[in-house]
């Protein structure tokens, strides 16, 4: 009885504290594992404050002198000040503040949209306005409603079973937190007042493929969920992609070699059910090498990219009205890239599959050269291949 009046209390100043659960740093109370990887991840640098190249790009867009930072609606939707002063039409500029830079899509920014609906120029985020009730996802849990915090004990109080959490009840039964859905708020498409779409996740799935968003973007690691109850898994907050853990998705890109009368070829397959990259500014690039008799000779690299503009000829996003060129590797696509050389026995053929964050032309022009991490090569995936005849 005394444990549980304990219990009762303990729940009770934990929910009033967490009233207004506005920052992530709530949420590190009971997942402390999952907040560690989402406080290094693109959600938490999402603003010009955290990410050079979104700094780099909006110091450049002509809405940076009208004072109205239009990007907040994705980029920093914790900043709820900034947002009303940009729906009231007043000066709407990201400040330095910890709002900026610890939150960025916080945790309640994802996890409080109830739907979203679709818009030609881009897609809104429908909050729920529920008090205090968070969406997850968990197998064996989907359909489940309001799901609060529960203590059961056994065995004269020798084992305890916990369910729930004692901050926030929680709703299992959001299908969009199942298929991915829930991200297409900002990750569907972006048009530009050219009605043109600077960027698109096409993502293209047939019956039988059970890849989304989530699946792949945040797949299922060992590790304990929260210290409320303890589990085996958890679905990772990191988020990996160009920006981090890049080769957590290295299981949707394959590498082959097959020899030819002309030379070689590299079937280079792209499993992903949307291009191998989407944002018009990354550059994709494939770098192949023979070794021969103690000698590595490096061959000429292959890129892959999307760019968009006018006239012909690359622009910023919001002047672009076309694609210019788009040799990206699409979804589901095998594509074969002839090496016009010659293999001999005993040859070792090393495959590298790779990307630059910022094309290095885009890169000079937004002054992003000194930032390393934008500006390198970064592995994706790599073989080798030892030639036998």
């Amino acid at each position: 009885m005394i444990r549980l009046l304990l219990l009762f209390i303990w729940s009770t100043v934990l929910l009033n504290a967490a009233a207004n659960f506005e920052t992530s740093k709530v949420c590190q109370k009971c997942h402390p594992v999952i907040y560690d990887e989402f406080y290094d991840s693109s959600h938490r640098k999402s603003s010009i404050h955290t990410d050079p190249i979104h700094k780099a790009v909006w110091d450049k867009h002509p809405l940076k002198s009208k004072e109205k930072y239009s990007c907040s609606k994705c980029h920093t939707p914790s900043d709820t000040e900034l947002m009303q002063n940009l729906a009231d039409g007043k000066s709407a500029v990201p400040k330095n503040s910890p709002v900026q830079t610890e939150e960025g899509v916080s945790c309640i920014s994802c996890h409080m949209i109830d739907h979203v609906e679709e818009h030609a120029k881009t897609n809104k985020n429908v909050m729920s306005t529920r008090e205090k009730t968070l969406f997850s996802a968990r197998e064996g849990r989907k359909g489940e409603k309001d799901v609060s915090f529960n203590m059961k004990t056994s065995f004269f109080g020798l084992i305890t079973e916990k369910s729930g959490s004692p901050y926030h009840k929680i709703d299992y039964s959001n299908q969009g937190f199942y298929d991915g859905k829930m991200c297409m708020g900002c990750h569907s498409h972006k048009q530009n007042a050219h009605q043109f779409d600077v960027c698109e996740t096409d993502a293209k799935a047939d019956a039988q493929d059970e890849k989304n968003c989530i699946s792949c973007h945040m797949p299922m690691i060992k590790g304990n969920m929260n210290t409320v109850h303890e589990t085996q898994q958890h679905r990772y907050h990191g988020f990996p992609g160009a920006s981090h853990q890049p080769k957590m998705l290295s299981e949707y890109v394959h590498l082959e070699l097959e020899q030819t009368d002309t030379g070689f070829t590299v079937s280079l397959k792209n499993d992903a059910n949307h291009a191998l990259f989407l944002h018009p500014l990354r550059l994709a690039e494939l770098q192949v090498s023979v070794e021969r008799k103690g000698e590595v000779l490096n061959l000429k690299s292959v890129t892959f990219v999307r760019v968009i503009g006018k006239d012909g000829k690359a622009t910023m996003p919001w002047l672009a009205n076309a694609v210019v060129k788009d040799s990206q590797i699409q979804a589901k696509e095998s594509r074969q890239v002839p090496f016009l050389y010659h293999l001999t026995n005993g040859d070792v053929v090393e495959m590298k599959i790779g990307f630059y964050r910022v094309n290095p032309k885009a890169a000079s022009k937004l002054g992003l050269e000194a930032h390393k991490e934008v500006s390198s090569f970064t592995l994706l995936k790599k073989a080798r291949f030892k030639i036998k005849k």
